[in-house]
């Protein structure tokens, strides 16, 4: 149940700027919330995170920014969102150390900043095709990436590290409970 609510925050952080026309914080729950629904879903269940995520885009796409919609202009998007939970999966779901959720954490950006911009590049006439173009896109969008990884670190540090806080907090009190018992 909590991963769907990651999944819902996620979805919800990206629709609800628009509805209150507040975009220009740049926060987003997409990286933590889809790491997270990774390591407590199994494998399979990466497919319907994958389409709510996809129903999102296109929403957005057509209805809050008006231009027509391209399937193959979020392929690439697409495989992400399935390779960032297949990431939750394969590396937090066993073990969600904070050094782990950490690398996870890092990886999710780094790996948003790198294809998305390239893409952008590659696809667009918004830069020239040759390398100056290529340093001028990353460069542009190093602000984006900052944001992306505050906001990973923050959504994915909340739903891995307050499930954790309660459990000490229950354990902590079990043994407080337990040692004051009459002997």
């Amino acid at each position: 149940m909590a991963a769907y609510f990651a999944l819902f925050v996620a979805l919800l952080s990206r629709i609800l700027p628009h509805a209150f026309q507040t975009t220009s914080v740049g926060f987003t729950a997409v990286g933590g919330g889809l790491l997270y629904f990774g390591a407590r879903r199994g494998r399979w269940q990466t497919v319907p995170a994958v389409l709510l995520m996809m129903a999102t885009d296109y929403y957005l796409t057509t209805f809050v920014y008006n231009y027509p919609f391209h399937v193959s202009a979020y392929i690439v998007t697409w495989l992400w969102y399935a390779a960032v939970c297949l990431l939750g999966h394969g590396v937090l779901a066993q073990k969600s150390s904070a050094l782990r959720v950490a690398a996870a954490v890092l990886a999710t950006s780094t790996s948003f900043f790198v294809l998305s911009n390239l893409v952008v590049w590659a696809g667009s006439t918004m830069y020239p095709h040759t390398a100056q173009g290529l340093v001028a896109c990353y460069v542009a969008a190093i602000p984006f990436y900052a944001n992306d990884l505050m906001s990973t670190a923050v959504t994915a540090g909340a739903f891995f590290g307050l499930p954790a806080l309660a459990r000490n907090i229950a354990a902590t009190l079990r043994e407080g409970a337990h040692s004051q018992r009459p002997a």
